[in-house]
């Protein structure tokens, strides 16, 4: 059993591009700025003209830590698992699990690309893995 995010009006875009396997992030249509997690104002101008537009889905991994205490029954059978600090090329960062690599190959700078997790009819998840060479 996996944890369902709570979906809002405010998030509802986010989760939807991920059940379609697609990453965003929020974009302000007055400054340009890009965010995440999504707000009601740009964090940069302030804006209210927010939409959210699709980003590559590649970054590095910024910081993370080993979860080896489950904190709700859904991911007992997870642990242990890794929480990631990911910044995306594009510049927002957002936390999500990190699959398919060793704790002890994880390094800061580690290149990283999102991959997802259907959970439902309308909300996706987004993982991040170490990037494949092409």
């Amino acid at each position: 059993m996996r944890i369902v995010p709570a979906v809002t009006p405010l998030t509802a875009p986010f989760w939807q591009a991920a059940r379609e396997h697609r990453l965003v992030v929020q974009s302000c249509g007055a400054c340009g700025g890009l965010q995440h997690p999504p707000a009601p104002l740009c964090r940069s101008c302030h804006g209210s003209q927010l939409g959210f537009r699709q980003v590559s889905g590649q970054g590095t991994l910024y910081s993370f830590t080993v979860v080896h205490h489950s904190v709700h029954p859904a991911t007992a059978g997870e642990v242990p698992y890794v929480l990631a600090l990911v910044e995306l090329v594009e510049g927002p960062r957002l936390v999500a699990n990190l699959r398919d690599c060793a704790v002890e190959d994880l390094v800061v700078g580690l290149g990283l690309e999102a991959v997802f997790e259907d959970l439902t009819e309308e909300v996706g998840l987004v993982q991040f893995r170490p990037a494949r060479s092409s």
